[in-house]
């Protein structure tokens, strides 16, 4: 008798890719990351702003000359895992946050660090998501909270 095996209910996307720890990188990461979350047909914000704070914090103070860093994007069920991962465990972001990570905290439901194989650490944010039922690939407001709004 045959039986059939359970299938996966929920899908699992990953994406992965290293980059350069410049400017350029980090730009490059911000706009592949929003071009992968579209054809996921996930909301682009507040992920696509996440991973412009990460990588940009990666590419400014985690910046090793010649050594790159990598962005790995996943989701599973209704969560979506940002990872930038340095070459600077020496510097982990402390208790007086910069603006950047303060976004991050604002924009995400979850984020932490994680030490790696030296030299390395692991940058982390999640956030929670329900599809919208319209549209899925139309993205977010592209506001920001009203504590971080000029």
């Amino acid at each position: 008798m045959k039986q059939n095996s359970p299938e996966l209910r929920t899908p699992v996307h990953d994406f992965s890719l290293q980059l350069s720890a410049t400017p350029r990188g980090a730009r490059l990461a911000r706009l592949l990351a929003t071009e992968q979350l579209r054809s996921w047909g996930l909301p682009l914000d507040p992920a696509r702003q996440v991973v412009a704070e990460l990588s940009t914090n990666a590419a400014t103070h985690g910046r090793t000359p010649g050594r790159d860093f990598r962005l790995l994007l996943y989701v599973v069920a209704d969560t979506l895992r940002i990872e930038v991962t340095d070459t600077r465990a020496d510097r982990l972001p402390t208790a007086r946050l910069g603006l950047g990570l303060l976004l991050v905290d604002a924009l995400a439901d979850r984020w932490g660090v994680i030490p790696g194989l030296p030299p390395r650490k692991t940058v982390w944010a999640e956030i929670d998501f329900a599809p919208e039922p319209e549209s899925l690939s139309s993205g977010g407001t592209g506001t920001l909270p009203q504590g971080l709004q000029g």
